[in-house]
């Protein structure tokens, strides 16, 4: 798929992402990704954070929230740009931009970078990691948040007759490329690409990898969102804390 295609698919879905970021209560994100992501960050206060699909700007937000100085949100969704815009305060920035090319931006102008589920929607995510490195200062931070590679091959659950869930499926592990998936009634298309791939390509670009996490459901997030449950078999989800020299 081009990028004309995928951003296509995003317009069609903008409208209940916007509904669900903002009225919803978004399991994934706000039960299980958000602390990790933000513990992954650590203290943010005064710093310049650059969020690569920042759809309508909630993670930036939150980010202003933890004491950042200024935080700029790409995306290539017009809609979505334009929604978190409607939200924006004296700190953040929103533009639409293709996390693939930064060359508007300078080389080393940012502290943080963070990718929160949206390496796995970029058909070059090498050209991310190199545009990331390029404008992060030394010793800043890159945070990807990333469908897990396990998951992403696949990822269906194998049921029982009655419909029991007894393990997910991983098949065609080593196929890389497209995966389509239905999300809020809307066809969308994911990358997916093994471990070894994206370790590669992050050492490649020239970061040092600080950490691995697999989010799991911790009992106080099960009380608030039960559907979180599969969390604990088996992960959905991988982040990578990655640094500049």
């Amino acid at each position: 798929m081009d990028r004309d295609d995928l951003k296509k698919e995003w317009r069609e879905l903008s409208s209940a992402w916007i509904k669900e970021a903002r009225e919803g209560k978004n399991p994934t994100r706000n039960g299980l990704l958000d602390q990790p992501m933000l513990e992954a960050c650590g203290n943010v206060e005064g710093l310049r954070i650059l969020d690569c699909g920042c759809g309508e700007g909630r993670f930036c937000r939150i980010l202003l929230e933890k004491g950042a100085k200024h935080t700029l949100g790409i995306d290539l969704c017009e809609p979505l740009i334009e929604a978190a815009k409607e939200l924006q305060s004296d700190g953040d920035v929103y533009r639409v931009a293709d996390a693939q090319n930064l060359s508007f931006l300078g080389d080393q102008t940012f502290n943080i970078a963070v990718s929160y589920l949206n390496q796995c929607d970029l058909p070059d995510f090498q050209a991310n990691n190199r545009e990331i490195f390029r404008i992060l200062k030394p010793g800043g931070k890159f945070i990807v948040a990333n469908l897990h590679p396990m998951r992403s091959a696949v990822g269906y659950w194998h049921k029982s007759e009655d419909g029991e869930k007894q393990h997910i499926i991983v098949d065609n592990y080593f196929d890389e490329g497209e995966r389509h998936w239905k999300l809020m009634g809307a066809w969308l298309t994911n990358f997916h690409r093994s471990l070894m791939t994206y370790m590669d390509g992050f050492l490649k670009a020239g970061f040092t990898l600080e950490r691995i996490v697999e989010p799991s459901a911790i009992p106080e997030q099960l009380a608030k969102y039960p559907e979180l449950d599969d969390e604990l078999r088996v992960p959905n989800f991988i982040i990578y804390a990655l640094r500049k020299p």
